[in-house]
């Protein structure tokens, strides 16, 4: 059980990380960020496999989701300069109640 979830976690790492070079890859026109988006999806998307072995596919799913989408949003603001407005606050708000109330519900 432990294995999958850290499965889950390298899978979220890997998702972040292909991501972030999507914003890097400036539309394909860099090589490297480019390439690395294709590897860590692929990475990410064979973890996320991996951790349905033991663990429910609603929370797999959902803590994958939200949390990547919240890491994302935090990267965004930080290291792309983003703007954090008081609806975005809010909907990371929601995010993380709704990934609470799903693993409640198990």
């Amino acid at each position: 059980m432990l294995t999958s979830w850290l499965y889950l976690i390298a899978a979220i790492i890997f998702e972040v990380s292909g991501t972030t070079c999507m914003k890097l890859s400036a539309e394909f026109t860099k090589l490297i960020p480019s390439i690395f988006i294709f590897v860590f999806y692929g990475l990410c998307l064979t973890f996320l496999t991996l951790s349905l072995r033991t663990i429910p596919v609603s929370i797999v799913y959902s803590i994958w989701a939200g949390v990547g989408t919240l890491i994302i949003a935090m990267i965004s603001v930080i290291w792309f300069h983003e703007s954090l407005t008081l609806i975005k606050i809010i909907s990371m708000s929601l995010i993380i109640i709704g990934i609470i109330g799903l693993n409640l519900a198990e």
